[in-house]
């Protein structure tokens, strides 16, 4: 996740919200010589055939739940294996990922390493058969001057690969210090470690991860903000960190441990960065460093910071010592020059990766070293809960477990990580039929608590079924005194017939109105009025008949009509619930086939919810929609469908084909899941209820 407070826009697109990310000012085109049209031309030619629109279903953890969405973004191929460099942004917690290059061929791709700290992702292409691709070369991003022309190239708004062309404004651009604010991905500041390109070719939502290309046809950075001005990754750092990831699939950095900053506006010294701060337990505490040393010398090179456009390089050049191998670093100190001995370790993430617990209805993740600090913990055992499902298990205990609380033990047995906890979550629910009560410790910074967590998922039960009243199989309205005054009826009370329901022979017909039940009036004048005749009526017996009397054409009537059983409404239809795909059907009421329009021909099962952001959200599967086919198999009822999801899940199917009745339209969805951890609801094993 990104934050920030002034928003320097990161240009990738979700396609869940609006295109619009700002407003563009009007440019005008600027006038090209002949050599400069003809250098773009090539630049385009050379770069167009590696450039990759890349469609990722990609996920976020709020609320206690894992949420899947759909983005778009942009990337170009940098190896003839298929190698493809984009944002982290963009595909850096993908779960699917599919590349459309620039010959409109699909290919599906995988995450290969991904870089929070650069923003900085590197997709391999998964074509059927092996094949070279082609690859667009790297140019040096250092040899940029302000006024060289660039073509900013990628799929803005979600469109196919298009072209912008534009100037170099600044090739260290950084956050005003005026905003007091930083771009943090994933916990991550980009900026300690990125000095943008700044450029006015423009960009839009979808740029993200696509080639700043300069007029020789190579790549001299990568798209990542606009604010204002574009802003680009310059191609050195990105190919640096691109070619660490296919190597190794992720960044190793070193990490002494220490806040760096400027030299103070009032310092006289002329050189050096001053240490601002030393975090506890890092290999800068254990060497000796202190808060307000400046740093002269580091393994050897002189080092200089004043401003904040001189913090990357810095950050850049210590994230690069050997890892585990003592180096010196001098430092200024009261006056005198003292060296200092320190062994880098290697730099951890600041935030650990997260998890969906269903069973426990929250998000959680390890403990990183910098969490642990910030919460006063001595050790990094535990599992951290990042946010909670409202009404979820651990919301719902007493006391609640809460937002950085960190869970150290369950049942007895100690929690030192999330692995620890996912082992023991499946060990409790196996074979259960209901959530079992669990008791949890859990530390809240000072203190240790205890509380009891029905841990499971529990399964949607059959509601039963009320005892059958009788009915009249007809549907009414209330007339009302307008009504009745318009009709010519004024001072009547009753209902009108609105409609007949097939397969009941009453011999009603539409526009009837039923003022009296056995000869008792019935007492309906307003709209609110509309269950007196239901009430009367079910104080009779199922098949009794009472004479109704009619009006019929301004004619009074009477009509003996055979009262039937009331058809089960659709709160009391047997439901599903699927966990893994996150949506739920139940069997179809006579109400719906009545609303619809269905024959009682037409078989299958009723999408009752989703939740945004699963799997059948994510496949536009929507709500009322009527699943008659599953993988070509037809559906009779919610049993069947159970059975057949519980087997696609057992097989981990690649995809799931469900055959659609949407309002007058017959469709195809298809739901392509990811399948990880699988959660299992605790099983009802309950006899039914019987029903009278």
């Amino acid at each position: 996740m990104f934050r920030t407070k002034r928003l320097p826009y990161l240009v990738g697109i979700l396609l869940a919200v609006a295109f619009s990310t700002g407003e563009t000012a009007q440019r005008t085109t600027p006038v090209l010589s002949n050599a400069t049209r003809v250098a773009m031309e090539k630049a385009v030619a050379a770069v167009k055939p590696s450039l990759v629109r890349i469609h990722v279903v990609t996920v976020e953890y709020e609320q206690g739940r894992e949420i899947k969405r759909e983005a778009i973004g942009s990337g170009v191929i940098i190896t003839k294996q298929g190698h493809v460099i984009t944002n982290h942004h963009v595909a850096g917690r993908a779960k699917q990922l599919l590349c459309t290059l620039a010959n409109k061929e699909e290919i599906e791709g995988e995450l290969v390493g991904t870089d929070p700290m650069t923003d900085i992702s590197v997709i391999k292409l998964l074509p059927p058969t092996k094949r070279d691709f082609p690859a667009a070369e790297f140019g040096d991003s250092s040899k940029l001057k302000v006024g060289d022309h660039v073509l900013a190239m990628g799929s803005p708004l979600a469109f196919s690969q298009s072209v912008t062309m534009g100037v170099i404004s600044n090739t260290e651009l950084v956050m005003p210090e005026e905003w007091h604010e930083t771009l943090e991905i994933d916990g991550e500041d980009v900026g300690s470690m990125v000095l943008w390109i700044g450029h006015d070719a423009d960009i839009y939502g979808g740029n993200s991860g696509g080639p700043l290309v300069n007029l020789e046809g190579k790549i001299v950075g990568i798209n990542e903000i606009r604010m204002g001005l574009g802003g680009a990754i310059p191609s050195n750092l990105a190919r640096a960190v691109a070619d660490q990831l296919i190597k190794n699939g992720k960044v190793r950095r070193a990490w002494i441990g220490l806040t760096v900053q400027p030299l103070l506006k009032s310092s006289k010294q002329k050189a050096g960065v001053l240490v601002g701060g030393v975090i506890a337990g890092s290999p800068g505490e254990k060497a000796g460093f202190k808060a307000g040393d400046i740093i002269l010398k580091v393994a050897g090179k002189s080092v200089s910071v004043k401003y904040t456009e001189e913090l990357p390089p810095f950050n850049q050049l210590v994230a690069g010592l050997p890892i585990g191998k003592e180096v010196e670093v001098l430092v200024l100190r009261d006056g005198k020059q003292i060296p200092i001995k320190v062994v880098p370790q290697e730099r951890e993430d600041v935030e650990a990766k997260q998890q969906e617990l269903k069973e426990w209805g929250l998000c959680a993740s390890n403990v990183t070293f910098m969490k642990a600090k910030e919460l006063g913990r001595t050790t990094r055992a535990g599992v951290l809960v990042r946010s909670l499902r409202e009404g979820g298990p651990a919301n719902d205990a007493k006391p609640a477990l809460n937002e950085d609380d960190v869970i150290v033990e369950v049942d007895g047995k100690p929690v030192a990580n999330l692995e620890d906890l996912v082992r023991l979550t499946e060990t409790i629910v196996k074979g259960k039929t209901e959530p079992t009560p669990t008791l949890v410790v859990f530390e809240r910074r000072s203190e240790r608590l205890m509380t009891v967590v029905k841990v499971g998922i529990r399964e949607l039960k059959d509601p039963g079924r009320e005892v059958s009243k009788a009915w009249l199989p007809v549907g009414t309205q209330v007339l009302t005194q307008d009504l009745a005054k318009a009709l010519g009826l004024e001072g009547k009370t009753g209902v009108r017939v609105t409609r007949l329901y097939p397969n009941f022979n009453t011999g009603l017909q539409v526009g009837d109105i039923i003022v009296a039940l056995d000869g008792t009036e019935i007492p309906a004048s307003q709209p609110e009025d509309i269950e007196v005749l239901p009430a009367m009526i079910r104080q009779y017996p199922i098949g009794g008949k009472p004479e109704l009397t009619v009006i019929r054409d301004g004619k009074e009537m009477k009509l003996s009509v055979e009262l039937a059983a009331s058809p089960r409404p659709p709160r009391e239809m047997k439901r599903y619930q699927d966990v893994n795909f996150d949506f739920t059907v139940r069997d179809v009421a006579f109400q719906d086939r009545i609303d619809h329009g269905w024959a009682e021909t037409e078989q299958g099962v009723l999408v009752d919810s989703i939740s945004e952001g699963g799997w059948a959200s994510l496949g536009n599967l929507m709500t009322g929609d009527l699943i008659r086919m599953v993988d070509g198999q037809a559906i009779t009822g919610v049993a069947e469908f159970q059975k057949i999801m519980e087997s696609v899940t057992k097989r981990k199917q690649k995809s799931i084909v469900f055959a659609v009745k949407r309002g007058i339209q017959e469709l195809f969805v298809e739901l392509r899941p990811t399948w990880a951890r699988l959660a299992t609801p605790t099983t009802n094993k309950q006899k039914p209820k019987e029903e009278k």
